[in-house]
C-alpha cells in the first residue's frame, strides 16, 4: 500500500494544454440607476440571446430581485442567499436545483439580499459569489453570463466585478434624466479608477431605456467615448407589456429588431476605457431650464445660523512686558 501511494504521489499533473480555447464566456455587468430599467434590459435581452442559440446564465444581484420576476412572469424563484441560510440551517449542502431556474433556455438565480436594516446588501453579494464559485461557476459551459446590479450603491459588494476583474466589460443603463446620467458616469469612474490598480474592465457601451427622443444620454455617451448599443423607446406598449411580466424581446415580435439589434452590440462591442465627465460637464448636457444651472451659490453668515443680529465683540488680547 505504502509503496502505491507513493508511486501514485509522485506521477507529475498534466501538462498545460496548448490547444485553441474552445469557448469563451463572455461575463457581463449591467449597472444603472434603480428603477431605470436594468432588470428589464436584462430579462429581454437573455431571452432574446437564447433564442438565437446562445447559452445564456441570468444573475440578478439586486435586493429587490425583480430580475427573474420578470423573466418568469411575475414568478419569484429563491434567492441563493435565503436558500443557502435555510439550507445551513438543516444541516444540507445548496445544489444547483435549489437555485437555478429555466425559462425558454435562459438559465437564471437570484442572489438576493437581506431584509431592510437586518443586514449590509454588499456583503449578501459577495458571499452569493462565493457560494457560486463552490458550486462550480468557473466550469459552466455558458457563452454569456448577465449581471444585474445597482449602480447607485456604492457599497463594495457592488463594485465587486469591477474591482474583482470578474467580468470582462459593463454596460450602463440610463435615460435623459440627469439622475440616471450621474450614476452612469459613476460607473465609468468606477471603471477607470480600477483600471489605474491594474483592472482590466472596460465600459461596453449604454443603453439608453425610456428614450424621449430629447437626446441628453446619446450626449453623454458620446461625450464620455462609448457607444450607444441601443435606444428604448418610451412606448406604451413597452411599458404596459412590462408592468405585466410579460417579455418584448421575442422573435418575431413587434420589438424583435430593436433587441436583435441590442444583442448583436453586447455581443460584438469591446471594453472602452471612458473619461467621466465632471460635474460641470455632466450639467452642460442640459438646458439651464431643466436644471437650475444659473443658481448662485450663496454664502451663509453666523448672522444667518442665529437667526438674528451678531455682535462683534473684540477679542481680549494680553500683553506682556518684557521682563
Amino acid at each position: 500500500m505504502a509503496e502505491r501511494l507513493r508511486a501514485e504521489a509522485a506521477v507529475g499533473p498534466d501538462p498545460v494544454s496548448t490547444a485553441p480555447v474552445s469557448k469563451q464566456t463572455q461575463i457581463i455587468a449591467i449597472y444603472g440607476k434603480g428603477g431605470i430599467g436594468k432588470s428589464f434590459t436584462l430579462a429581454n435581452l437573455s431571452y432574446m440571446m437564447a433564442s438565437q442559440g446562445k447559452r445564456v446564465l441570468l444573475i440578478g444581484c439586486d435586493p429587490k430581485s425583480d430580475t427573474t420576476s420578470l423573466l418568469f412572469g411575475g414568478k419569484a424563484c429563491p434567492t441563493i442567499i435565503q436558500t443557502s441560510s435555510a439550507k445551513k440551517a438543516a444541516g444540507e449542502d445548496v445544489a444547483i436545483s435549489d437555485v437555478c431556474f429555466k425559462r425558454d433556455g435562459v438559465f437564471a438565480m437570484e442572489l438576493g439580499g437581506p431584509e431592510v436594516g437586518r443586514g449590509c446588501g454588499g456583503r449578501g453579494i459577495i458571499h452569493g459569489f462565493e457560494l457560486l464559485e463552490k458550486l462550480g461557476f468557473h466550469d459552466w459551459g455558458f457563452d454569456y453570463v448577465l449581471l444585474d446590479f445597482l449602480g447607485d450603491v456604492v457599497c463594495g459588494g457592488f463594485g465587486l466585478p469591477i474591482a474583482r476583474d470578474m467580468c470582462q466589460k459593463v454596460i450602463v443603463v440610463g435615460a435623459n434624466d440627469l439622475q440616471s446620467l450621474y450614476v452612469a458616469n459613476n460607473v465609468c469612474s468606477a471603471v477607470e479608477y480600477f483600471r489605474k490598480l491594474g483592472g482590466n474592465v472596460g465600459v461596453a457601451g449604454m443603453v439608453v431605456n425610456k428614450d424621449d427622443g430629447t437626446g441628453e444620454a446619446a450626449a453623454f455617451a458620446q461625450s464620455v467615448g462609448i457607444p450607444v448599443l441601443a435606444a428604448i423607446p418610451a412606448d406604451e406598449d413597452i411599458r404596459r407589456k412590462s408592468a405585466n411580466y410579460q417579455i418584448v424581446g421575442k422573435p418575431g415580435g413587434p420589438w424583435a429588431s430593436l433587441f436583435e439589434e441590442l444583442a448583436n452590440n453586447v455581443a460584438e462591442a469591446p471594453p472602452l476605457h471612458p473619461t467621466p465627465l465632471d460635474p460641470d460637464g455632466l450639467l452642460g448636457l442640459f438646458d439651464d431650464e431643466e436644471t437650475g444651472r444659473e443658481v448662485v451659490l450663496d454664502p451663509a453668515s453666523d448672522a444667518d445660523m442665529l437667526g438674528r443680529p451678531v455682535t462683534i465683540r473684540p477679542s481680549l488680547e494680553v500683553v506682556y512686558d518684557d521682563a
